[in-house]
């Protein structure tokens, strides 16, 4: 009979290389984070902007199989990209894509060893977010000049 009280004990147990039972320690998850916190609040984004891209990169597939389909496929996707609901999906994606590719650079000097302390971290998050928003404007500016 177990005396386990909780199932999750069950991937605490482990064994050494030489054998000897050992419990490990839960990983700590959501419940003792502060979301609100920079640090946190910005690995988070960087992941769900992440799963964006991809969503991105998938519309991109679908518009180039499309284009190779005929032109009445390319039409549709074209229909769908100039709708106002596709208008707000780009310029999401383009959001999405400058502030995943600024906070991986963030993640970069990293681990490159620099920007760890305090002062530093908040700093380079405010310029991950207004780099964000200074970057996605001039990106739509330049493509409204451009249509």
């Amino acid at each position: 009979m177990s005396t386990m009280q909780d199932s999750r004990e069950a991937t605490m147990i482990g064994r050494r290389s030489d054998g000897t039972p050992v419990r490990r320690p839960l990983s700590p998850h959501l419940q003792v984070y502060d979301m609100l916190q920079m640090t946190s609040a910005l690995s988070i984004s960087h992941r769900i902007t992440g799963v964006i891209w991809s969503v991105g990169a998938a519309v991109m597939v679908w518009w180039l199989v499309a284009a190779a389909s005929g032109p009445e496929a390319f039409g549709n996707v074209q229909w769908f990209l100039g709708s106002f609901l596709g208008i707000l999906f780009l310029m999401g994606l383009t959001g999405a894509a400058w502030f995943h590719t600024l906070a991986g650079i963030r993640h970069l000097l990293w681990d490159a060893g620099w920007g760890y302390d305090i002062p530093t971290v908040y700093k380079t998050g405010r310029a991950v977010l207004i780099g964000t928003g200074v970057l996605t404007a001039l990106t739509w500016l330049a493509l409204l000049i451009s249509w």
